[in-house]
């Protein structure tokens, strides 16, 4: 498996991969789902990418992701408990085709705050198309400096990313609707 940094254009196939997706995870585990939804750069248009559809699906309460694990492999994705020492609110899921991630499943606890955060994060990059292409920037120029370094890459964007996150709280805060309340895909 590549563990390169390889950004490319927006993709707007991506939607519809998610689709696809989204429908094949409801299939599969759609009584402990509480709702699902396209989040990561290729769920904001025009943001330049990781080819990898992120998709969140919410359970309640998150031991129910437990119940997940067998239906999942079966569509093959990967559950990897490792990372839950970084992340404990989140079971994390992978899926690859030819030794490369195509998708990640983050499932977490419906309406937690990582759920809010990455929601209000993937909202106001697609409201504000401007920071959207400052974040490609960004994430162009460190892909070429961290190119096989993944994680070096990832640590790299976490300050912009912080500000996004709290430009994004004052924009909620000021009345825009909050993530999940905007939620299209509960089920």
């Amino acid at each position: 498996m590549s563990r390169r940094v390889v950004l490319v254009d927006y993709d707007p196939q991506w939607p519809q991969e998610y689709a696809a997706e989204r429908q094949r995870l409801l299939e599969a585990i759609g009584p402990w789902l509480v709702a699902i939804e396209h989040i990561g750069s290729t769920s904001v248009p025009g943001l330049a990418a990781k080819p990898i559809i992120d998709i969140m699906a919410a359970v309640a309460p998150l031991s129910h992701a437990i119940s997940c694990i067998e239906p999942l492999r079966a569509l093959g994705y990967e559950y990897l408990p490792e990372v839950e020492r970084f992340i404990p609110e989140r079971r994390y899921f992978r899926k690859l085709r030819d030794e490369e991630d195509t998708h990640h499943l983050h499932m977490v606890e419906y309406n937690s705050p990582f759920w809010q955060r990455h929601l209000l994060f993937r909202d106001y990059l697609r409201a504000h198309p401007a920071t959207a292409q400052e974040y490609a920037l960004l994430k162009r120029e460190l892909a070429a400096r961290f190119a096989n370094d993944v994680a070096a890459y990832t640590d790299a964007k976490t300050a912009f990313i912080r500000g996004i996150e709290a430009r994004a709280a004052l924009w909620s805060a000021r009345g825009q609707p909050a993530p999940a309340a905007a939620a299209q895909d509960e089920l």
